[in-house]
């Protein structure tokens, strides 16, 4: 019996059809293995216990801001850590008559949130009590020509603007604390399993004309990735009829929304307003921002990547360059846009390390805790 050995035949060539599916099938291997990745660890690091706190033997009276949303989330989260952080917590808000209320429950502190909407004689009576009394403030410095007038009617205040600190010390205040907000774990965090949402470059705010003014130029070549732009006053980018809903006008997002999206975002721009605006602007005297908004904080706590205009404090809170980056220029951010985009080991690396920094060091228990040992060491 001849047992000779046939050759096969070599494998005929693809043809482009071919070559083409192949290649999105890896395409998709490795997407599909550097997302399962990222959510893997983002689910560790999410599932660690949380530091034991103290919890304080003190009775807070918080008084919310009154106002709603979007200012109704921040009464939240701070309402939360007072309620892991102390004895006991009555919650009221700017509308009510704190003197007869803080008779009849006998408060050691009364904690304001936003405050503008308060009268003062009331504060003034709770401090002739003995009734600790300090104030959170919330937009500084784009109302300072109101947060002025009554900083120093409290014993305590405490400012997310760090170059705001002096300007109410030199208006009589001795104890001014700078304090910025933080990410409330309960409203901001990854989504660790698919993702609803799948974009490559999301930004979440309203259309206050320096945004707008940054945006234009850029706006073709932003657009050309997968990028959607949410919030209200977009009407004033004259372009934006020709994106459709990739500009979505006049929705306020829940947390819940905007951190799912955030989640599902390759890239999320951060763009601070200007502490200059003709029309939203309260800020007569121009004091500038040099601290990070809110929404530094929310973005990170959602396990993405951020991208953020430079701000002279950004450095005190995280490392530029490892756990966010930077950007002083619209061709600049395009410029890191089309890198992290393209380098996915970077990209995810950097939310990772984002991610861990704020769950121990920017929550709003974090936070609280710090306001508390202000006033009671």
């Amino acid at each position: 019996m001849n047992n000779q050995f046939i050759m096969p035949a070599p494998p005929l060539p693809r043809t482009p059809a071919e070559e083409e599916k192949l290649s999105g099938r890896l395409t998709g291997f490795k997407v599909g293995y550097d997302e399962g990745y990222l959510r893997g660890r983002l689910a560790i690091l999410d599932g660690r216990p949380e530091e034991p706190v103290q919890v304080r033997n003190i009775h807070v009276m918080y008084v919310a801001s009154g106002k709603g949303y979007p200012y109704s989330p921040l009464d939240d989260a701070v309402l939360f850590a007072l309620q892991r952080l102390t004895a006991q917590v009555t919650i009221t808000d700017v509308r009510q008559n704190l003197v007869e209320l803080a008779s009849a429950q006998r408060p050691d502190l009364v904690l304001v949130l936003d405050g503008l909407d308060l009268p003062l004689d009331q504060v003034a009576v709770l401090r002739g009590r003995g009734i600790k009394t300090a104030i959170w403030l919330t937009d500084d410095p784009y109302y300072t020509d109101f947060t002025m007038k009554i900083v120093a009617h409290y014993d305590y205040v405490f400012t997310l603007e760090r170059n705001c600190v002096e300007f109410y010390r030199g208006l009589g205040c001795t104890e001014v604390h700078y304090l910025p907000f933080a990410a409330h774990r309960e409203h901001y965090r990854p989504t660790t399993g698919r993702s609803p949402i799948s974009r490559d470059v999301s930004f979440i705010g309203s259309a206050y004309w320096n945004r707008v003014n940054f945006f234009r130029d850029i706006m073709p070549e932003l657009m050309s990735y997968n990028t959607v732009i949410n919030g209200i006053w977009w009407d004033r980018l004259p372009e934006a009829p020709i994106y459709g809903d990739r500009i979505e006008i006049g929705k306020w997002m829940s947390p819940q929304e905007t951190a799912v999206t955030y989640s599902g975002s390759k890239i999320v721009i951060n763009l601070h307003r200007s502490h200059i605006d003709e029309v939203a602007n309260n800020n007569t005297l121009y004091i500038p921002a040099a601290s990070p908004n809110p929404r530094t904080f929310e973005i990170a706590a959602s396990g993405t990547l951020q991208l953020s205009d430079a701000r002279d404090d950004m450095g005190s809170f995280y490392k530029v360059g490892e756990e966010i980056d930077t950007f002083s220029s619209p061709q600049e951010m395009m410029d890191k846009i089309r890198f992290y985009l393209t380098h996915e080991e970077e990209r995810r690396d950097m939310a990772l390390r984002a991610f861990d920094r704020t769950l121990k060091d920017h929550t709003y228990t974090k936070r609280l805790n710090q306001l508390l040992t202000v006033i009671y060491g």
